[in-house]
């Protein structure tokens, strides 16, 4: 049975690009959160270095942080990227899905296939997208972890 027979063409066609534009659209919100984190972080350490009665210890930690929190701001404005790529790829992946399946009611099965393959290629580039996306959001992630635990023997330190 040709794929176009199938009673779930329809659906994987549309619904899947639209349900990775969703997934997309809610890892892009998380990571714009994450980065005004890194914000916050970033102007609260500023100020703590600024502060001349700073023990020496925290000091220098809190300049370890400070690096790793530009390494942190920029792998998730790498993963923020890759999520708008993902988004934008999904949405045009339905659109040329719909387009195709008009064009190719008029066309006939040539156009279709070739409508076809953009809609491939321009999902897989969603698909990659979000793959890159996650993995920089793991790496920052345990950046993130990194320095929960420095923080932590800070803290028992001073116990």
């Amino acid at each position: 049975m040709p794929f176009a027979d199938t009673p779930f063409a329809a659906l994987t066609v549309i619904a899947a690009p639209a349900i990775l534009t969703n997934a997309s659209s809610v890892l892009a919100l998380g990571t714009g959160n994450r980065i005004a984190r890194v914000v916050d972080r970033t102007r609260y350490l500023t100020r703590e270095l600024a502060d001349d009665a700073l023990e020496d210890r925290r000091r220098d930690v809190y300049w370890n942080q400070l690096g790793g929190l530009q390494v942190r701001a920029q792998l998730l404005l790498r993963a923020l990227r890759w999520f708008y790529t993902s988004l934008g790829a999904f949405a045009a992946s339905a659109l040329i899905a719909v387009i195709g399946s008009v064009v190719a009611s008029y066309q006939g099965q040539r156009v279709a296939e070739a409508f076809a393959v953009v809609g491939l290629l321009t999902g897989t580039l969603g698909v990659a997208g979000l793959v890159t996306g996650c993995t920089l959001m793991v790496r920052e992630t345990r950046l993130a972890v990194r320095h929960l635990s420095e923080e932590a023997t800070l803290l028992n330190r001073r116990r």
